[in-house]
């Protein structure tokens, strides 16, 4: 068994293992996080059955779906980084997600470009650091309710990252704030912002953020340890 093939295992496994714990029967979501690996690896992973990956540089995105030309149709992929405006049209058109809607001039900026509605989880900083793009989480509900001309402009759900130092209990308690402001949005019943999902967990802590009640994460180090 190669070593690509042992990750996706030890990854599944936890997963699984969070799920139970969280008593939660509906499936994660894994995103391949592969901004650090080249096509050929991402190919593998494909074979492997691994279909969403989530990149982070629009250039970067562009040029690994031209050298998975063969497959794109079948792989889902996911923007995970911040979206400058005038990179919004040369991909906008070219994603599946969006997980960094972080502030209203996005929002217009897609809404000129996209052809078609474009999932979108709303960013929020629900730890409040300064280095972190995103809504505070008091301005989400106002900031949902700003988006409603934007028919461009789907709401899936929220994201956010918690910070690298966090302790297990501050992790829980940001992904806990977060499924409840989710949970806020969701029970407004805007058609545009169905708001069912939540996009919080990396390598690092993907486990805690599915007890939380995660139903993306976002996995990039521990499917590539190992690999030479």
């Amino acid at each position: 068994m190669n070593t690509l093939t042992q990750n996706i295992q030890a990854i599944n496994q936890s997963v699984q293992a969070a799920q139970e714990q969280a008593n939660n029967q509906e499936a994660v979501k894994v995103v391949a996080v592969t901004k650090t690996v080249e096509a050929d690896t991402m190919r593998q992973l494909f074979d492997l059955g691994i279909h969403r990956f989530g990149e982070n540089r629009d250039q970067v995105l562009l040029a690994k779906q031209e050298a998975l030309a063969d497959i794109n149709d079948q792989i889902e992929w996911h923007f995970i980084g911040r979206l400058q405006s005038r990179k919004v049209k040369s991909i906008i058109n070219q994603i599946d997600y969006l997980h960094s809607l972080d502030r209203l001039s996005l929002a217009k900026e897609i809404q000129k470009r996209a052809d078609q509605p474009v999932k979108c989880f709303l960013q929020v900083n629900v730890s409040g650091e300064a280095s972190k793009a995103g809504f505070a989480p008091e301005e989400v509900v106002s900031a949902i309710e700003a988006l409603a001309p934007y028919d461009k402009v789907q709401i899936v759900g929220l994201m956010t990252m918690a910070p690298y130092e966090a302790s297990e209990s501050d992790l829980h308690r940001y992904f806990a704030d977060l499924k409840q402001l989710q949970e806020t949005v969701s029970q407004l019943k805007l058609p545009y912002a169905p708001c069912q999902d939540l996009s919080m967990g990396m390598s690092r802590d993907y486990p805690i953020a599915i007890v939380e009640g995660a139903t993306y994460v976002r996995i990039g180090t521990a499917f590539f340890q190992g690999l030479e």
